[in-house]
């Protein structure tokens, strides 16, 4: 019932004329957008034309998380080509791509000249003949839903914020496609404005966006002809659940400085228990904020598992050569990358701090092809119009997904009944085998554990117990189903895996590196959880202090507030930061 049409382009729906190009629209609402509509009279697509705008009609619904498995990976042809086309390179080894197009002959054409790489092969590519508006896909695409948890998948399309009607009905198109079902949130009393990029889902029913989400359906005048839908927050809530199985629907408050507050570009989810935030100076931008969203975050939610989130910050450069959101600079973001199978594209905007994202990325991440992709590059720098890559992608869930879940493990004392792993995992034909695949971290091999079945969807199995005294232990889970489709978890393994410390039985742990940035004089047993040496001079973040630090003060010097190379913390950079970092390179700091 779903397989992929084959033909290069395909033609769908015709739409309205849309007043200005398609190219350039920016992510934001333009005020030329806003004249159009309000003199033209813009009236919302009718919702006869994007089928069913009653409730999936499914138990148990599961709106699935990015990390998942993919079939298809949507992109709409318009602007920022370069990007796109690096994009699509990208990932047509790991799914099918769907590309939208208004010119197809011209598209294919750009994917095979020899700009940004070259030639892309065409073998996995569907490019669809239809009428778009804007790039921004991610905040008009549908959202992949599964009824029964693993099973009857399904896209949900909601009311786009924005007065441009070809991209506002273009699930429709890409449901088609692939001849899937689509259900819409565009009639009463289930009319609901969302877009994707305020949105993202843990796979269990947990949900994230920002209060934007209470501002756009609580009635009022659009500006742009119309009214938002009309919603108390228990109704909104209501609407999440019965078209997504979002039963905890987590709303925070927007941010100052981010125009569009979608969420996508402070925060991620890597994983069902593991948030990656956006980090700024203390007191600078957004970064207060954020830090208050995310405490309130963990004061009054948990995983799936019951557990505090982890959250993992990650440096939001400047502009390269201006200044933070908050003082007219663009608003860079790494959380604004993209899942793509086994592959993860990630935006970048320079090295000085690209180099340390795209570390962070490879750690808590192993495994994943990262993809680095300039957003700050012209005539292609798209973080100029309040997006990079996450917000001009949008993906589509395979068929038969192989859901597995488990709560990963801490470092621990050596236990002598073995170290256990309880793991949901689910497949619409059921499981046939579950296991453990575990090593001791220099090792060679994965050594199978069989896990058991203990119902509901459960299985439990073992990390046998080591003699010695301890080390890292590094894991992941295999699961096959009857009808012989396999998966793993990290999607990756067993290049990827999850892995804890089997600490000694006494002691006091932590990290005994002196040289380690997070040195504890305490500790008589190292957890193995040292960082890399810091240096009050390593200014540009590679490591180590050395001239390439000295001449970021020097480019830096006469800056006033929040300077990188104020490292004496004096409130700006003069000539005693550059006698305090000779002090420290002299000492030997590496």
């Amino acid at each position: 019932m779903k397989n992929l049409l084959t033909a290069l382009s395909f033609s769908l729906i015709s739409c309205i004329s849309f007043a200005q190009t398609s190219s350039s629209l920016p992510h934001n609402l333009t005020i030329h957008e806003k004249l159009s509509a309000l003199q033209s009279g813009y009236e919302r697509p009718e919702a006869s034309e994007r089928a069913t705008t009653t409730p999936p009609p499914y138990g148990n619904l599961r709106a699935m998380a990015e990390w998942e498995e993919i079939q298809a990976l949507v992109v709409s042809w318009t602007s920022y080509t370069g990007i796109l086309k690096q994009i699509v390179a990208a990932s047509v080894s790991e799914c099918h791509v769907i590309i939208l197009s208004e010119n197809p002959s011209s598209t294919q054409s750009y994917l095979q000249n020899s700009s940004y790489g070259g030639a892309v092969s065409m073998n996995n590519i569907t490019i669809i003949d239809t009428n778009i508006n804007s790039i921004w896909v991610r905040d008009y695409g549908g959202t992949t839903v599964y009824g029964n948890e693993v099973d009857n998948g399904l896209l949900v399309d909601w009311i786009y914020n924005r007065p441009r009607p070809a991209d506002d009905i273009t699930p429709a198109v890409v449901a088609s496609a692939l001849g899937l079902d689509i259900y819409t949130t565009t009639a009463a009393p289930y009319d609901f404005m969302a877009t994707g990029g305020n949105y993202m889902s843990d796979g269990f029913g947990t949900a994230f966006s920002s209060n934007l989400i209470l501002e756009e359906n609580s009635g009022g005048s659009t500006g742009w002809g119309g009214s938002f839908p009309n919603h108390t927050i228990s109704e909104i809530d209501g609407i999440m659940s019965d078209f997504m199985g979002i039963d905890t629907y987590i709303k925070m408050p927007t941010l100052p400085y981010d125009g569009i507050h979608h969420i996508d570009m402070h925060m991620k989810l890597l994983d069902e228990e593991t948030l990656l935030v956006s980090q700024y100076p203390p007191g600078t931008a957004d970064g207060p904020q954020i830090e208050a969203n995310i405490q309130y975050v963990l004061q009054n939610f948990t995983t799936k598992w019951g557990t505090p989130f982890k959250v993992h910050w990650i440096t939001a450069p400047p502009q390269q050569g201006g200044g933070y959101p908050n003082s007219g600079g663009y608003y860079c973001t790494y959380t604004n990358s993209m899942f793509v199978n086994k592959t993860l594209l990630v935006p970048t905007y320079y090295e000085q701090y690209d180099t340390t994202a795209l570390r962070i990325y490879e750690e808590l991440l192993p495994g994943y092809t990262i993809v680095p992709i300039d957003c700050d590059n012209n005539p292609e720098a798209i973080i100029s119009a309040s997006g990079a890559i996450h917000c001009i992608i949008h993906e589509i869930g395979v068929e038969d997904p192989l859901l597995i879940s488990y709560q990963a493990l801490e470092n621990e004392v050596s236990n002598p009944n073995g170290h256990t792993i309880s793991a949901y995992i689910k497949h619409r034909d059921g499981i046939s085998l579950a296991s453990i695949y575990w090593r001791v971290q220099g090792s060679f091999s994965f050594i199978p554990a069989t896990m058991t079945s203990i119902g509901g969807g459960y299985f439990e199995g073992e990390i046998p117990t080591l003699s010695g005294d301890g080390g890292v232990i590094e894991y992941y889970v295999q699961a096959a189903s009857y009808s012989g489709k396999v998966q793993r978890r990290p999607m990756t393994a067993p290049s990827g895996f999850k892995s804890f410390v089997i600490l000694p039985g006494s002691g006091i742990y932590g990290c005994t590196d002196f040289n380690s940035c997070n040195y504890d004089s305490t500790a008589t047993i190292d957890d193995g959880t040292c960082e890399p040496p810091c240096c009050p001079g390593d200014i540009n973040g590679d490591g180590g202090m050395n001239v390439a630090d000295l001449l970021v003060i020097l480019s830096e010097f006469g800056c006033s507030g929040d300077c990188t190379a104020d490292i004496d913390s004096d409130g700006s950079v003069t000539v005693g930061d550059i006698l305090y970092f000779l002090s420290i390179f002299s000492d030997g700091c590496p």
